[in-house]
This record gives structure tokens, C-alpha cells and sequence, in this order.
């Protein structure tokens, strides 16, 4: 991961909204259902690499980093990214531990800034 990714890109949000005719319900909903989604996908992750399921990493771990990038969460979708690639060798390498861990923090990073970016949009 670039050291200067931004934990929530918010020019995404705004690329999005903007797509909508600036319909915030939709862009709303939208980080809602990410934000209520992602802890079974981190819980999945986690439950693979505790069991050494490789082939378990994946999907979830694909899915994250694709959710991640549609709202802007861009280092945790990279995080996700580096979890995908793991699981794909086949094999569990021990530093994905360190990377799961990245994604639990990131995730909670994201989900702040996303919280947040939702506050601001609804004062406008």
C-alpha cells in the first residue's frame, strides 16, 4: 500500500454523486449497506486464515476490495487487495496475519470517515 493512500478518497463520493444528479438518499444507501456489509466479509476473512483456508480468502476478500474502492475506502480496498493475492497462491503465508489485522484497522478507519463524510452531506 502507497503511504499517501488516502483512508477515504472522497473525490470517489463525490464522482458518485454527482452521477446521480447529486441524489445523496441514493449515495446514503449505498455507504449504509456497505458499512453493514463488510463485517461478515472481515469475519470470513478472519474465520479463513484462522482455519489456513486459502481458498476461503478469496471471494471475501475480492469482494472487499472491490466494495471498498466503489466508495472511496482506498486503503483498506488495498489491504483487501494484498488478503485477495494471498489467498490465491494457494497457500497461506503467517504475514497475512499482519495484513488481516491492517484490515480490521483500516476498516474501522473507514468506517469513521465514512460516518463522517455522511454527517457533513447531510448538513448541506
Amino acid at each position: 500500500m502507497e503511504p499517501d493512500t488516502p483512508t477515504l478518497d472522497e473525490g470517489i463520493l463525490r464522482e458518485i454523486l454527482e452521477s446521480t444528479g447529486d441524489d445523496i438518499i441514493f449515495v446514503r444507501e449505498l455507504i449504509q449497506t456497505y458499512l453493514a456489509d463488510t463485517p461478515a466479509l472481515l469475519e470470513g476473512m478472519t474465520a479463513a486464515v484462522e482455519a489456513d483456508d486459502a481458498a476461503a480468502l478469496v471471494r471475501p476478500a475480492h469482494t472487499l476490495k472491490s466494495s471498498s474502492a466503489t466508495v472511496g475506502a482506498s486503503r483498506l480496498s488495498s489491504v483487501a487487495r494484498e488478503l485477495e493475492m494471498g489467498g490465491r497462491t494457494g497457500a497461506l503465508d503467517p504475514a497475512l496475519h499482519a495484513s488481516l489485522d491492517a484490515a480490521q484497522h483500516e476498516w474501522q478507519a473507514a468506517a469513521d470517515a465514512l460516518a463522517t463524510w455522511l454527517d457533513r452531506a447531510s448538513d448541506e
